[in-house]
Protein backbone atom coordinates (compact mmCIF):
# COMPACT_ATOMS: atom_id res chain seq x y z
CA UNK A 1 0.00 0.00 0.00
CA UNK A 2 1.65 3.22 -0.91
CA UNK A 3 2.24 5.84 1.68
CA UNK A 4 0.41 9.14 1.84
CA UNK A 5 3.20 12.43 2.47
CA UNK A 6 1.77 16.06 3.35
CA UNK A 7 1.83 16.77 -0.39
CA UNK A 8 0.02 14.22 -1.48
CA UNK A 9 -3.06 14.48 1.19
CA UNK A 10 -2.84 18.30 0.34
CA UNK A 11 -3.64 17.61 -3.16
CA UNK A 12 -6.70 15.07 -2.61
CA UNK A 13 -8.11 17.26 -0.45
CA UNK A 14 -8.13 20.16 -3.12
CA UNK A 15 -9.17 18.13 -5.60
CA UNK A 16 -12.14 17.03 -3.33
CA UNK A 17 -12.76 20.61 -2.36
CA UNK A 18 -13.30 21.72 -6.40
CA UNK A 19 -15.42 18.48 -6.55
CA UNK A 20 -18.20 18.69 -3.31
CA UNK A 21 -17.66 22.21 -2.55
CA UNK A 22 -17.03 23.74 0.81
CA UNK A 23 -20.47 23.16 2.59
CA UNK A 24 -20.20 19.20 1.67
CA UNK A 25 -17.39 18.68 2.86
CA UNK A 26 -18.62 18.18 6.80
CA UNK A 27 -20.84 15.86 5.62
CA UNK A 28 -19.15 13.65 3.50
CA UNK A 29 -16.42 13.34 6.37
CA UNK A 30 -19.32 12.17 8.79
CA UNK A 31 -20.67 9.80 6.33
CA UNK A 32 -17.03 8.65 5.95
CA UNK A 33 -16.59 8.20 9.88
CA UNK A 34 -19.76 6.32 10.23
CA UNK A 35 -18.86 3.58 7.59
CA UNK A 36 -15.08 3.46 8.83
CA UNK A 37 -16.67 2.75 12.60
CA UNK A 38 -19.23 0.25 10.76
CA UNK A 39 -17.05 -1.39 9.32
CA UNK A 40 -14.43 -1.55 12.30
CA UNK A 41 -17.35 -3.32 14.28
CA UNK A 42 -18.30 -5.24 11.86
CA UNK A 43 -14.50 -6.70 11.37
CA UNK A 44 -14.34 -7.31 15.36
CA UNK A 45 -17.40 -9.03 15.56
CA UNK A 46 -15.80 -11.25 12.43
CA UNK A 47 -12.50 -11.71 14.48
CA UNK A 48 -14.66 -12.81 17.90
CA UNK A 49 -16.74 -15.35 15.63
CA UNK A 50 -13.20 -16.91 14.59
CA UNK A 51 -11.70 -17.14 17.53
CA UNK A 52 -14.92 -18.76 19.02
CA UNK A 53 -15.28 -21.13 16.24
CA UNK A 54 -11.41 -22.25 17.06
CA UNK A 55 -11.97 -22.12 20.34
CA UNK A 56 -14.57 -25.06 20.04
CA UNK A 57 -12.75 -26.82 17.24
CA UNK A 58 -9.81 -26.67 20.03
CA UNK A 59 -12.54 -27.86 23.20
CA UNK A 60 -13.64 -31.00 20.64
CA UNK A 61 -10.14 -32.11 19.79
CA UNK A 62 -9.32 -32.07 23.63
CA UNK A 63 -12.79 -34.26 24.34
CA UNK A 64 -12.41 -36.82 21.80
CA UNK A 65 -8.34 -37.53 23.03
CA UNK A 66 -10.07 -37.66 26.71
CA UNK A 67 -12.99 -39.62 25.27
CA UNK A 68 -10.61 -42.46 23.80
CA UNK A 69 -8.23 -42.57 26.42
CA UNK A 70 -5.75 -45.71 26.44
CA UNK A 71 -6.98 -48.58 24.44
CA UNK A 72 -6.33 -50.89 27.62
CA UNK A 73 -6.83 -49.54 30.84
CA UNK A 74 -5.90 -52.30 32.98
CA UNK A 75 -2.25 -51.79 34.66
CA UNK A 76 0.62 -53.78 33.48
CA UNK A 77 2.09 -56.42 35.18
CA UNK A 78 6.03 -56.86 35.61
Amino acid sequence: MPNLGGPEILIIFVIVLLLFGAKKIPELARGLGKSMGEFKRAREEFEDEIKRAADDVDLDKDSKKHESGPANSEPRKS
